[in-house]
């Protein structure tokens, strides 16, 4: 008889690329934390388009870091929330039994398992009025916002500034640190996400549908591209004298325009564009100052949806329809009822927070 698996835990895995088709709930032997690590047991992991893209190697770029033919990191995930268990050989920051979240992609992901290793300097200390699937939605979303509005940005008060795609993940964050950083916010969203908007300290909103920004005259100091659809020409004929584009993320075209065309069409325009890369020297500081500002209510998580760990499946299509309001968590066991809009924080808008 074969030997039994020492130490199983129950994750989502994929041995090949493809659609949420591909994923499958099995039983895997639990990791040990390496040097520097920490064994966390997860409660909540928060699922990214970065999960959607490296599962699909789409773009193909992704094949080169996580296997050309097949994946290398089977256990997608890439952020969780959850308790430290065990400490790797010279890990000191944390303890057993410490409430924790962080990110989980250059540990080789691995969030969507009851158990995963993460390097110390990838969390923070959970604050204790912060649910896990409040904290799960940090790590990625949270410190793009953060840094895209503080450091790629460089927002000031008084200025004006437009976000497209404000009703997603990053989007829903982008709005409330940019009106912490004092400015005046446009959030560009759909119909159903109008008054979410408003809610969360949007002083416009323009709803895609029925008016497009671009067309409309009017000038912004800083633009948020979100996942971005428009040229980087329509991006600065937008701005006004000095303004910035930031780009974050986007399809194979926005990337060649930001990348390859963008500096060209900026040049001499007194204008500029901006690719956010995310930090990783500061993520630990700027975990521990995000999960303050929701605990202080200067910051409210959106989450659409939450789903079992086990109905992985059905949250990755979720996902995938597009327009997702927020978030959506898996949860190991869930803490909240599935199928909820989990929004009980009160945002103050007029806190000048750390942005």
């Amino acid at each position: 008889m074969p030997n039994p698996m020492p130490n199983p835990m129950k994750a989502i895995a994929y041995r090949r690329y493809g659609g949420p088709e591909v994923l499958e709930h099995i039983d895997a032997p639990r990791p040990k934390p390496g040097e520097g690590q920490v064994l966390v047991r997860v409660r909540a992991s928060s699922i990214n388009s970065a999960d959607c893209r490296i599962m699909r190697a789409d773009p193909f770029l992704v094949r080169f870091f996580n296997g050309i033919w097949r994946p290398k990191n089977q256990i997608l995930g890439v952020e969780a929330a959850g308790e430290v268990v065990e400490l790797g050989p010279g890990a000191r920051r944390f303890s057993v039994g410490d409430e924790v979240f962080g990110e989980a992609f250059d540990d080789g992901m691995g969030g969507f398992a009851e158990y995963v290793a993460l390097t110390e300097n990838k969390l923070a200390i959970k604050p204790k009025s912060v649910t896990f699937a409040q904290a799960s939605t940090l790590p990625v979303a949270g410190v793009t916002a953060l840094q895209a509005v503080r450091d790629l940005a460089k927002v000031r008060a008084g200025e004006s500034v437009l976000i497209q795609g404000a009703g997603g993940g990053v989007g829903t964050y982008l709005v409330q640190v940019a009106k912490a950083a004092g400015a005046t916010v446009t959030a560009v969203c759909g119909e159903r996400n109008v008054e979410l908007m408003k809610s969360l300290g949007a002083d416009h909103v323009v709803d895609y549908a029925h008016e497009d920004f671009t067309q409309n005259g009017e000038r912004y100091d800083v633009i948020f591209g979100v996942n971005g659809y428009h040229s980087v020409l329509e991006y600065r004929r937008c701005l006004k004298p000095g303004g910035r584009y930031a780009m974050i993320g986007g399809g194979a075209r926005q990337l060649f325009e930001a990348l390859l065309l963008g500096k060209l069409a900026f040049m001499f325009s007194g204008k500029s564009v901006h690719s956010l890369k995310v930090d990783d020297s500061i993520r630990d500081t700027d975990l521990a100052e995000l999960g303050q500002m929701m605990a202080a209510g200067q910051l409210r998580p959106v989450i659409e949806r939450t789903f079992p760990l086990h109905e992985a499946v059905e949250a990755i299509r979720f996902v995938e329809l597009g327009h997702v309001r927020g978030k959506v968590v898996l949860e190991m066991p869930s803490d909240q009822a599935s199928g909820t809009v989990d929004v009980p924080l009160q945002v103050n808008s007029q806190t000048a927070g750390s942005a």
